[in-house]
């Protein structure tokens, strides 16, 4: 084992300096103690990547510059809930559905014939415009809104849908969510 590059000593000397920049970043001067020591700490565990006479502090106070943004980068997406009431109030729907339903959908999609497929296709997943699903297909602007709207008619009768109702959150997922207040 080779013997440490940095001493103990040489830590203890960079620590005012350390805090002086910790707070000036912080503005708090338990956030810079926290910051300093969690600077050392990293500095102490890879200090085999420190090269001997180079600039230590400038290496300390890399370590400590990029863990104060780290740590703001952390806080900044943290939403502080100290009784966990919006924690309690959080939910997801289950994912599972969602998988089956698109193979019903493609199932469904295979199902309509190929002018009527490619026209929603065109439309509704493409974005394009009737006028420009005509012109690929080399028809009338009509006769693609005509398809489109066969080809919506069809797959929701061939998916079991009577409205819009029936689209989205499950009558089992709603069950399992938690009622609003």
């Amino acid at each position: 084992m080779t013997a440490p590059s940095i001493t103990r000593d040489e830590l203890l000397a960079a620590i005012p300096n350390l805090r002086a920049f910790a707070i000036s970043l912080c503005g708090n001067r338990d956030s810079a103690d926290d910051l300093v020591q969690d600077t050392l700490m990293r500095a102490w565990s890879n200090m085999d990547r420190y090269t001997a006479g180079t600039n230590l502090h400038a290496w300390l106070f890399t370590i400590l510059r990029n863990s104060f943004f780290s740590r703001h980068r952390k806080i900044v997406r943290e939403v502080e809930d100290a009784d966990g009431s919006y924690a309690s109030r959080l939910s997801t729907a289950p994912e599972q559905q969602a998988h089956l339903d698109l193979q019903d959908f493609q199932r469904a999609l295979m199902k309509l014939s190929a002018d009527q497929r490619e026209a929603l296709l065109l439309v509704g997943a493409e974005g394009y415009s009737y006028e420009e699903a005509a012109r690929i297909c080399g028809c009338a602007e009509g006769t693609i809104k005509s398809r489109v709207n066969r080809a919506r008619n069809r797959l929701a009768e061939l998916l079991g849908l009577e409205n819009g109702g029936d689209l989205g959150v499950d009558q089992v997922v709603m069950a399992a969510l938690p009622r609003a207040a």
